[in-house]
């Protein structure tokens, strides 16, 4: 309070926003001059400008009778530059330097904080600056004057030559035809520094008058830096709280904001990094390492950062492959992008970078031609693939650029069973897309191992021996459970339950093990996925949903376990009528991939109980007859199909359902009669298209049920 009574207020001005000029009005700044000299006394010649860049060039006359003038130094810089013969285009036409060139360059590309202030009659009147240009001297008659001694000396070396050939010599030409540019490497080429020199170029000067500080015309447009609106209209930008009037005098500088980078670059240091949202770390990281290990990952983001986040967030951008992260092809080559080197949309390179990461889940080692061949892409596309992930070595291949992180395996098996439900997912689309032999895919996935080897055929049968000999007893310990878990169950009176020996897949395992000593067995990990493997549970492990008797196992159907497995099923098939187990199952791993970790689901599903499952929802099993030669595998020939829904084409849908349990591919004239036969002449074509649409698919003129086809 003291320190306000010794600074009392003096004066009130009123201060006023005018706009008239607020898109014209720049500040030139020129050199510095004597203080008896002011520029409204030196002529302007010319003036010129470029609206788009903001750049001005001005010609002031040189006071050649200034006794400080050197007249010779004038003329020979004239010589140099027009040389001994004056014309039109000479640039000093008196044969004497008597004018000087000015052009600007911008001081700040932010002039938001600046304003022209004009005060008169007690209020302030305050115009934004639209640009501020430095005025500096051009030397660019020195660019022409070395370019006519450069012409000089050509005309000299060429006087010296030999005046007598009649023709020049004849030159080979080569004629080159370029390839169709595409959009990326289009988009690189505008914005490459020699592109935008060259636009800069072609904007075409517009002439300027200039009018001295005693004229007319500057009288009338200095009235403009005034406030035209009494009534305070214009100002209204200035009625504002204090905080706000304050913000507006001083803005926060935004030019360090609008310079920085979308990613990490140079120019990004760690510290800029960890200002943002802990998603974008992850994947602006990911974005540019493309592959990490996951302790890597932790001690980039910080010691602070919760390791469960990390997991969340790594899984939306990654891939595991072999322990470590590797970043999505979708990330990599984002939607309505293409290839740099063969222009090829961005779906089809997502599409040949995951077949290599699936490899990489394979083996330690991929063959470049192998790609190549497999995806049909050009070399240059698959060596960029390979360079995200791999390293090449010299007669071997490439081999994964970092060893197998058996720690994280360890750490975190809910996260890699995930992982590999969604592998076993994008392995069945890679299946269907390349048409891959799956006999002939690689069976190994000797990630875990150092380096890849040779395992002898006997070594192969002592193993599966070993293999056959632990399921054998693990089998046993199962019907042993079960029998007790039977006997402790109350059973009603006059029901015998029967009991049978052992399970369908104990039954394989004994025929295995009876003919293991006359023919070598494939003892790889992922050898008898389909036998051993329930939806991601290994065999050994007891599925708790499994079947019984061919009924689910008593108190099954009211577990959470048994819920959430029917909610799923009934959800999935109100959303696509007709399904094959093949596809059933990989919509549940990629619904297993989306769940929580924890989440009952990953207690074990086997397939018996998802059939079951899909019955008890309402769901009927269509028997179509596959021809002789179909290459559907045995879950693809199951078909379920949701027999009532509750809707208006329940009806059409068990007619053309019946029609496909009888054939495999129909006309569709024979289901237009056969509907018409069934439901009566009122079908419209609309109806007809509906069913059609949510059952099948045509291929070849002819109507299949849905995932029957086989191309």
């Amino acid at each position: 309070m003291a320190n306000e009574e010794d600074d009392p207020v003096v004066q009130e001005i009123d201060v006023y926003l005018a706009k008239s000029l607020a898109e014209k009005l720049y500040l030139f700044q020129y050199p510095v001059r004597p203080a008896s000299m002011t520029y409204d006394d030196i002529p302007h010649l010319s003036a010129k400008i470029k609206p788009k860049q903001q750049k001005v060039e001005l010609e002031m006359a040189i006071d050649t009778l200034n006794p400080n003038y050197c007249r010779s130094k004038g003329e020979q810089i004239a010589l140099n530059v027009d040389g001994a013969c004056a014309d039109e285009t000479s640039t000093y036409s008196s044969k004497l330097m008597d004018k000087q060139t000015f052009c600007s360059s911008q001081t700040t590309s932010n002039t938001s904080r600046y304003a022209a202030a004009l005060y008169r009659q007690g209020e302030l009147h305050l115009t934004p600056l639209h640009g501020i240009l430095q005025l500096r001297p051009s030397f660019s008659y020195l660019d022409k004057a070395d370019a006519k001694h450069r012409e000089r000396e050509a005309a000299n070396e060429a006087g010296d030559s030999s005046q007598d050939e009649a023709e020049e010599d004849v030159k080979q030409i080569t004629v080159r035809f370029s390839r169709p540019e595409s959009e990326q490497a289009r988009q690189r080429r505008v914005q490459s520094y020699e592109f935008l020199q060259k636009k800069h170029a072609e904007e075409p000067w517009v002439h300027l008058h200039y009018y001295g500080l005693r004229d007319s015309r500057s009288e009338h447009e200095r009235q403009y830096l005034l406030c035209q609106g009494s009534s305070g209209v214009e100002n209204t930008e200035l009625v504002k709280s204090p905080s706000e009037y304050l913000m507006m005098l001083m803005p926060p500088s935004q030019e360090e904001e609008e310079d920085k980078p979308v990613a990490p670059s140079n120019v990004l240091s760690m510290a800029q990094l960890r200002t943002l949202p802990l998603a974008d770390q992850i994947k602006i990281l990911m974005k540019n390492v493309k592959v990490m290990p996951f302790a890597n990952l932790m001690s980039l983001l910080g010691p602070s950062i919760d390791s469960m986040a990390v997991l969340r967030g790594i899984q939306k951008v990654a891939m595991l492959v072999q322990g470590n992260w590797v970043v999505k092809s979708d990330i990599l080559y984002p939607k309505d992008s293409s290839s740099p080197h063969s222009g090829v949309p961005a779906e089809v390179l997502c599409r040949g970078r995951d077949f290599v990461m699936w490899k990489f889940t394979q083996s330690r080692w991929v063959v470049r031609k192998e790609v190549a061949t497999v995806t049909k892409l050009c070399a240059e596309d698959v060596k960029d693939f390979l360079e995200h992930m791999a390293v090449v070595r010299i007669n071997k291949g490439w081999e994964f650029i970092l060893p197998y992180d058996g720690e994280f395996i360890k750490k975190h098996p809910d996260v890699v069973q995930r992982q590999h439900m969604l592998w076993t997912g994008i392995q069945a689309k890679l299946e269907k897309v390349y048409n891959l032999v799956k006999e002939a895919m690689p069976k190994k996935p000797d990630g875990q191992s150092g380096s890849a080897g040779l395992v002898s055929g006997d070594q192969r049968v002592q193993v599966a021996k070993r293999q056959a000999q632990q399921n054998h007893v693990l089998l046993e310990r199962e019907l042993q459970r079960r029998k007790e878990q039977l006997r402790a169950s109350t059973v009603l009176p006059g029901v015998r339950i029967k009991e049978e020996p052992m399970s369908e897949e104990g039954e394989e395992e004994e025929e295995r093990a009876a003919e293991e000593d006359e023919e070598p067995m494939d003892t790889s990990p992922s050898a008898g996925l389909h036998s051993r493997l329930a939806n991601g549970l290994p065999g050994g492990r007891p599925a708790g949903g499994d079947s019984f008797n061919g009924h689910p196992p008593p108190g099954c159907a009211g577990t959470p376990v048994a819920r959430e497995l029917r909610a799923f099923v009934e959800a999935t098939f109100q959303r696509q009528f007709v399904l094959t187990l093949s596809e059933l199952k990989r919509l549940f791993n990629l619904h297993l991939a989306s769940l929580p970790p924890g989440h009952t689901l990953f207690s074990g599903i086997s397939d018996r109980m998802l059939q079951d499952t899909v019955l008890a929802a309402g769901c009927k099993q269509i028997l179509v007859p596959f021809p002789p030669q179909t290459a559907a595998s045995p879950d693809e020939q199951k078909v379920f199909a949701l027999w009532e829904s509750g809707d208006m084409s329940d009806q059409h849908r068990q007619v053309l359902l019946e029609i496909f349990s009888k054939n495999y591919r129909v006309r569709r004239n024979m289901i237009q009669s056969r509907l018409t036969q069934e439901c009566g002449e009122d079908l419209s074509k609309q109806e007809v298209d509906k069913v059609l649409k949510d059952c099948c698919v045509s291929y070849g003129g002819m109507w299949y049920l849905k995932g029957t086809v086989q191309s």
